[in-house]
């Protein structure tokens, strides 16, 4: 079963968050998700086998310019993540299905995402849900 997210599922989002994201604390990552739910342009979906939890994603509306989209607002996958021994088994594929109906239902024509260069599980994933890679880019920083 996939569902909408509330706020009173922030912390079993926050727990399955911080084996993806694990350089943030679990009260940050509630205090995140509690803003980004209460912000009206994002969802998370959880996807639950028997009442355990196993994956989230997280969407949201970007209104801003997205490499390689033509509309605004464009649906974007913010995050998605399924425990280990849960994998390759489809359960993704109905998260981002989840995403992409929340992001038609709130007026995009298009769904975009990312992932890190060197993120080759998340590259073969989003290639896997047919996205079309529209760019690579590396971004460089330095102190002043």
């Amino acid at each position: 079963m996939v569902r909408k997210a509330e706020k009173k599922d922030l912390e079993i989002l926050a727990n399955l968050a911080i084996l993806m994201w694990n350089n943030h604390s679990v009260n940050e990552l509630i205090a995140e998700f509690s803003e980004t739910i209460s912000n009206g342009n994002s969802q998370f979906f959880l996807k639950y086998i028997g009442d355990i939890p196993i994956g989230f994603a997280q969407c949201q509306l970007r209104y801003d310019y997205v490499e390689g989209t033509k509309t605004t607002p464009v649906g974007y996958l913010e995050g998605i993540f399924i425990k280990d021994r849960y994998r390759n088994k489809g359960y993704a594929n109905e998260l981002l299905e989840a995403c992409e109906i929340w992001a038609k239902d709130n007026g995009c024509l298009e769904f975009a995402s990312d992932c890190e260069i060197d993120n080759i599980d998340s590259y073969h994933f989003h290639k896997a849900m047919n996205f079309t890679e529209a760019n690579r880019i590396i971004c460089f920083t330095k102190e002043l």
